[in-house]
């Protein structure tokens, strides 16, 4: 597989690149369980747990602020992808949108077919995190995530969560799906924070 899919960091390049990876000559999709197809007249987004409740339409996210990003894409299994463009919303937008509790320290993703996985406030709230419906022009395919996913460009791509539908807060860690079946509490790519074990 390495050579044709995958090739060995070499330049500038090295140096974004946490260690342990490969780029990506394509974008790789791999995806627990079946894609949820979501058309966007019926997605919504709740917002909820130490938080005042509120629900979103696909309406209500596109009248928020939009931005393009570009960003570097590491997985957890060994590949990253570098200047990947987005268009979506910024997550510090988003949250003027929104009441969030002063106890509330964590955040559980929740995404349409059931996945979850944790954050920290922390990690959450930066400047460079967003919610992206666009990737290189296109609107963000079933696939990749789509109608929208959620960007954490700092950590590995298992907590950028596809097919996002809400945000519980949360005043103590709770771990999601992968997190309780062996993957890292925060998953940061430098440091390699891969696995729990």
């Amino acid at each position: 597989m390495l050579g044709k899919f995958f090739q060995k960091p070499t330049g500038e390049d090295a140096n974004r690149v946490p260690p342990g990876q490969h780029l990506a000559s394509g974008f790789p999709v791999l995806t627990y369980g079946e894609t949820p197809q979501v058309n966007t007249d019926k997605w919504e987004f709740r917002v909820w747990g130490l938080a005042v409740p509120k629900t979103f339409t696909w309406e209500d996210f596109m009248v928020l602020p939009q931005s393009d990003f570009t960003a570097d894409f590491h997985c957890v299994t060994r590949w990253s992808k570098l200047d990947v463009k987005w268009t979506g919303i910024k997550v510090t937008d988003f949250m003027q949108a929104i009441e969030v509790e002063p106890q509330a320290k964590y955040v559980m993703e929740h995404c349409y077919g059931g996945y979850t996985t944790n954050i920290s406030i922390d990690d959450l709230f930066r400047e460079e995190n967003f919610f992206a419906w666009k990737l290189f022009g296109e609107p963000l395919s079933a696939e990749h995530g789509g109608p929208m996913r959620l960007v954490v460009p700092h950590l590995y791509a298992w907590k950028s969560a596809k097919w996002i539908n809400g945000l519980e807060f949360l005043a103590s860690e709770e771990l999601g799906f992968w997190e309780c079946n062996g993957y890292h509490r925060r998953g940061e790519p430098w440091a390699e924070e891969r696995y729990s074990y």
